[in-house]
């Protein structure tokens, strides 16, 4: 797998590991260098060809001299991706840096920063003492790894202010307006850094995208950087980025399937006890990869638990959806399934009725399909819908799913016990890491929303008065409904309680 997207393992680093890649990152240097002079320039006169040989020089230097091997990207860094949007985890020329920005989970060259060891951040976190050997210290790993990347109390007291404050701009514009929470943050299956999905019910001949959006930069939920209308949209959707909090939130108009699919999810989340841990380390694995996004190709959140309720249904043992069934198992199996196995050309998903694999061509007879989709899975709360339709990108998450079965197969076996540092050494971490800016941003909601902080008054970010308890309205959404809203950003400067996330992260980095 390409090592921009994948990490070496212990026993795979030395002095061969090091010659090879910088071999590899010289040759990519050579390919971008070629592809940005071909598309900036027209035909090089003999002077630019010279100039063209010493840039391929300095390049050459660039890469061998480099402390960790690492191309020096002469682009801008908010430079976007080309005109062809790039396809999902490809090294597209300008694309990682985006990706980077956008998502702090992103492992994207995470080689380079484990030869450097940044701040001595390993990357797994949950990793707090040394697991069983195998297929059941795997197990063990998967369970800590649940408990420590599920959400936190101030995690979810955050999003909760993060709801009101969108919510009190929508009942100025619309008094009678409903406003509902669904996908990950309704049913509890949520990382750090997943967005919000709200819905807005109400009466109005054109839906109010941009009304919405205007009221919402006046108020200072968001800047104008940080929020988009996608008007054009299957589902037409307003996109931004909370200013105080950087927590993504989706909103739509008038969607009731939303609402019901979370419905469904808790349903089959009692039904299947090990499916929350299951979806939660499958999340993390493609959220990292940037495989998680349908608009660039990847698989959505509600695909891949899809996904995974249809393996659990149609899995050979029985004891597979025992609550107490090896987990580490059952997420090597996943990726064995949907990595190596499944026909994804001839076959399609359906979860009804106790679930089945149903084949392409019939469901292309009797529907009003032209042609069902490369990831067909059917969904449940509407037949006719093909929840996969836009995952262009399957066969790429196909490969990384076959690599992590590689990984993760080699990494249990017999043999392991002799890789260095097997003890020590984590067997998720090799498909997984947390980042360390995920965990900063972690560590600085503690500081802000943790208990130490409830004692203290802070301020409306809207409106700057003294924030109330929130509405009983809230109470149908959670149970810990009630919260204080964040302070103003016209009073961070003058207020002690407010510490900016990039300051705690230079903070814990000197230390």
């Amino acid at each position: 797998m390409d090592p921009r997207i994948a990490w070496f393992q212990p026993e795979q680093r030395g002095p061969a590991n090091s010659l090879w890649m910088q071999i590899w990152e010289t040759t990519q240097g050579l390919g971008n260098l070629y592809f940005n002079n071909n598309c900036n320039t027209g035909s090089l006169s003999s002077t630019s060809s010279l100039s063209q040989k010493s840039n391929i020089n300095g390049t050459l230097g660039n890469v061998i001299s480099s402390k960790n091997g690492a191309v020096t990207n002469s682009e801008p860094r908010n430079k976007g991706m080309g005109s062809g949007g790039g396809q999902v985890g490809s090294g597209v020329s300008g694309h990682p840096n985006k990706r980077k920005r956008d998502n702090k989970a992103s492992t994207y060259g995470f080689n380079s920063s484990l030869e450097t060891g940044g701040c001595g951040y390993t990357g797994t976190p949950w990793k707090v003492k040394n697991y069983s050997e195998g297929i059941l210290g795997l197990h063990e790993e998967i369970n800590d790894f649940y408990k420590h990347m599920s959400p936190r109390e101030e995690e979810e007291r955050m999003r909760m202010e993060v709801v009101d404050r969108i919510e009190r701009v929508i009942k100025d514009l619309w008094p009678t307006a409903d406003v509902q929470v669904f996908g990950s943050f309704s049913t509890g299956l949520y990382l750090p850094t997943s967005d919000i999905d709200l819905v807005v019910f109400g009466n109005w001949e054109n839906l109010p995208l941009w009304t919405l959006e205007e009221a919402l930069r006046k108020k200072n939920v968001t800047d104008e950087n940080s929020i988009k209308v996608l008007d054009k949209a299957t589902v037409p959707i307003i996109k931004l980025t909370d200013f105080r909090t950087e927590v993504k939130v989706d909103i739509s108009f008038n969607v009731k399937n939303g609402v019901k699919a979370a419905l469904l999810i808790k349903d089959y989340k009692k039904k299947y006890p090990v499916l929350p841990k299951l979806v939660l380390v499958l999340k993390q694995f493609l959220l990292q990869r940037d495989l998680n996004e349908v608009f660039t190709g990847g698989i959505g959140s509600y695909s891949l638990f899809l996904m995974a309720v249809s393996f659990l249904q149609l899995h050979y043992r029985e004891d597979a959806c025992s609550p107490n069934a090896n987990v580490g198992v059952l997420l090597i199996e996943f990726f064995e399934l949907y990595g190596r196995h499944f026909n994804y050309l001839k076959t399609g998903i359906r979860i009804k009725d106790g679930g089945s694999y149903v084949a392409k061509d019939e469901v292309q007879k009797s529907t009003d399909l032209y042609r069902p989709s490369m990831l067909f899975i059917e969904d449940p709360l509407a037949p006719d819908n093909d929840v996969g339709r836009s995952s262009y990108g399957v066969l790429q998450v196909k490969q990384a799913f076959d690599y992590a079965y590689i990984v993760l197969n080699h990494a249990v076996s017999p043999i392991a016990k002799y890789y260095p540092n097997n003890e020590s050494e984590s067997i998720l971490g090799r498909i997984i890491r947390v980042t360390q800016e995920v965990a900063e941003y972690r560590d600085w909601i503690t500081k802000l929303w943790g208990p130490q902080s409830q004692n203290e008054p802070q301020l409306d970010e809207c409106n700057n008065n003294l924030t109330e308890e929130v509405t009983a309205s809230r109470s149908k959404t959670s149970s810990n409904s009630s919260s204080l809203v964040s302070s103003s950003s016209s009073t961070v400067s003058s207020s002690s309680d407010v510490v900016s996330f990039v300051t705690l992260k230079h903070t814990m980095c000197a230390h």
